[in-house]
């Protein structure tokens, strides 16, 4: 099959995921065509019903994607709610901080990866800010980070307590006070 060809398949997310497969065993060193492939199944595995296309194929693919040299395709695999937690673990040590921050947002990251992830850079720590899954110990150390966008992730992460929210309502930063504010009130 011609490049070309691979690249117009890719387009459709649903094309049989075996043939997503096949392209991908014969296109492996093209990084556009592997980008692609990340792509599809990006699109193919919904937050919204990520279980929907759920196969083995689909998850060897993002084993597969997630040693690709394309930082693209791993960070498509780091954000992937399908992706094994053995597959986050090794991307969490990912060079890259934007990958290893999609790997901190991914609510199927186990607890302890999180923990690894908290001491990691701003960028990192405002994805785990923000992740349902998060520990609530780490998510009230977060509230009182250095950084405002930590903080607003923090109050409008489903899993603050309300108790941290209350202390957030003397926050320094007016946005960060007045959001916990809101979300306190959304409560009652």
């Amino acid at each position: 099959m011609q490049k070309d060809k691979a690249l117009q398949l890719l387009d459709d997310i649903d094309l049989d995921i075996q043939k997503v497969r096949d392209i991908f065993d014969d296109f492996s060193d093209d990084m556009e065509v592997v980008g692609m492939i990340a792509m599809n199944i990006s699109r193919r595995s919904s937050v919204y019903e990520p279980q929907k296309n759920k196969s083995e194929t689909l998850i060897s693919l993002l084993c597969d994607l997630s040693k690709s040299k394309d930082m693209g395709s791993r960070w498509a695999v780091a954000k992937n709610h399908l992706t094994p937690p053995d597959i986050l673990e090794e991307l969490a040590n990912d060079s890259i901080n934007l990958v290893r921050a999609l790997v901190a947002t991914n609510p199927n990251t186990p607890s302890h990866i999180l923990n690894n992830l908290f001491s990691d850079e701003k960028i990192v720590r405002d994805g785990l800010s923000g992740n349902p899954c998060t520990p609530v110990k780490l998510l009230r150390v977060l509230s009182s980070d250095i950084d405002k966008m930590v903080r607003l992730r923090v109050v409008e992460n489903p899993s603050t307590p309300k108790e941290v929210l209350n202390i957030m309502l003397n926050d320094e930063q007016k946005d960060v006070a007045t959001a916990a504010k809101i979300k306190l009130e959304e409560a009652l």
